[in-house]
């Protein structure tokens, strides 16, 4: 049946022994597993199919209005076609960041480098586009942190996707901190904290699935391509750390942690 594709199979206790107990849960662990993935690939495709579709259809509507003399083809025409075609750019280009991202094939350039640098980095880069919508952006740094063996250009984007993330859902006159600390197993620990809208825990363990969105309406309005999260995930990996989210539900705000091997 799992082989057919029916991956909601599972074997009930054979109660012959332990070692027999043992393969039957790790036959149903497949299962779930199997399940699980099947369910994210359908999900992805479908989104993929509507995050095309989108743009592609605007730029129909518009080509046959001209040929049919309904539109001209203004200056403000052509900024529309190519919003578009740059949506549709953006989205091809993220597709292939995770999937190399996922698959390892990143080709990391490892140097020494300080917390306070990398922090200090993805402040500069951020704080003008924070300034233009009024959220405050704030570093705070422990002193004495040891350095960690990683490629500044992808640690920069793992914190500028972050930090877009967080000025996504943080209003106006709200505030966003990015911090550099030692955690309790003596990794680094990045994190992006910002008292916007907040995520409710039932969605903490997905948001860094490709596409995934909590409030789907909500976050395509706010523009984004729903892989920022799965690109940062992708490339923390890849360094040997890890990611996690927290919040404590709508309107607390969310905390992003990245764990760096020092």
């Amino acid at each position: 049946r799992i082989a057919t594709g029916e991956f909601d199979a599972r074997v009930t206790s054979p109660r012959l022994g332990t070692e027999f107990e043992q393969l039957a849960h790790a036959f149903n662990d497949m299962a779930d597993r199997l399940h699980d993935s099947d369910a994210l690939r359908q999900r992805l495709l479908a989104d993929v199919a509507h995050e095309v579709r989108t743009p592609v259809a605007v730029i129909n509507a518009y080509l046959e209005g001209i040929e049919d003399g309904v539109e001209s083809l203004t200056p403000q025409t052509v900024d529309v076609l190519r919003d578009q075609g740059s949506r549709l750019t953006r989205l091809a280009g993220d597709l292939a960041a995770v999937t190399r991202a996922e698959r390892g094939d990143l080709g990391l350039v490892r140097q020494a480098t300080t917390a306070r640098e990398l922090v200090e980095r993805a402040h500069t880069a951020a704080r003008e586009h924070f300034a233009a919508r009024d959220v405050a952006l704030d570093i705070v740094v422990d002193d004495d942190l040891p350095l960690v063996a990683v490629d500044p250009d992808r640690i920069g984007q793992v914190l500028g996707n972050l930090i877009e993330n967080a000025l996504r859902h943080t209003a106006t006159g709200g505030r966003v901190e990015l911090s550099a600390k030692l955690s309790q197993d003596e990794a680094l620990c990045l994190a992006v904290t910002d008292d916007g809208e907040g995520i409710e825990p039932s969605h903490l363990p997905h948001v860094f699935e490709r596409f995934y969105r909590a409030d789907t309406a909500r976050d395509r309005g706010h523009g984004g391509s729903g892989i920022g999260l799965a690109i940062v995930r992708a490339i923390v990996v890849a360094h040997g750390g890890r990611v996690s989210a927290h919040s404590s539900g709508r309107g607390t705000g969310a905390r992003f942690e990245v764990h760096l091997p020092t």
